[in-house]
């Protein structure tokens, strides 16, 4: 099993890259979150998952080791695979989706492609128990944490994309919580690109 690799980037997509370890291509799936957190890194290290299917392997890479770990509790839950699994790292932080299944709310879960409202709340049933929040981290579940579902909702009604949603939501300030001004940021910083 292949858990971790360092290595240089030879290719980044908008999906996944290409590390060169000792020589060696490997194409690692990882989330938008982790592509903009690597930034223009020549050198990076990643926790993998090693996803064996009937026609073929797959990889997928994390920063750390706590995303990971969710990742595979997430790949237990029946009709989640790992696209799903990753989709859902992708909406909001580890921190708020674990407030989110801890507090019974499967409308963060809903906003991944792939994953309807069944599937939404058998995660929350099978990992509710599972899954712990760090003592004493706030339990509150903020708005601009959970992915801004109306927020996003509001702008994919003005016809951007939800990936433009969620990037440009989560440059606004976290400090606002009214949806309609978190909606006018948005839209300001949408209109500078």
């Amino acid at each position: 099993m292949i858990s971790y690799l360092r290595g240089k980037v030879k290719i980044k997509s908008d999906k996944y890259v290409i590390l060169d370890v000792a020589g060696v291509g490997y194409q690692i799936f990882v989330s938008p979150a982790a592509l903009k957190e690597l930034g223009d890194k020549e050198e990076i290290e990643l926790y993998t998952h090693l996803y064996l299917r009937e026609d073929g392997q797959e990889l997928y890479g994390f920063l750390n080791l706590e995303e990971k770990e969710f990742f595979e509790l997430l790949l237990s839950v029946s009709g989640v695979g790992p696209k799903g699994a990753l989709g859902v790292l992708a909406i909001a932080s580890l921190s708020a989706v674990k407030k989110a299944i801890i507090h019974g709310d499967p409308a963060v879960l809903i906003k991944v492609s792939g994953i309807g409202k069944k599937t939404a709340e058998r995660i929350i049933v099978d990992l509710k128990n599972k899954i712990d929040i760090l003592p004493g981290e706030d339990q509150t579940i903020y708005p601009s944490e959970v992915g801004d579902s109306a927020a996003i909702d509001a702008l994919v009604g003005l016809g951007y994309s939800a990936s433009e949603a969620r990037d440009a939501l989560k440059e606004v300030d976290k400090e606002i919580p009214e949806v309609e001004e978190r909606v006018r940021q948005a839209l300001k910083l949408l209109g500078k690109k």
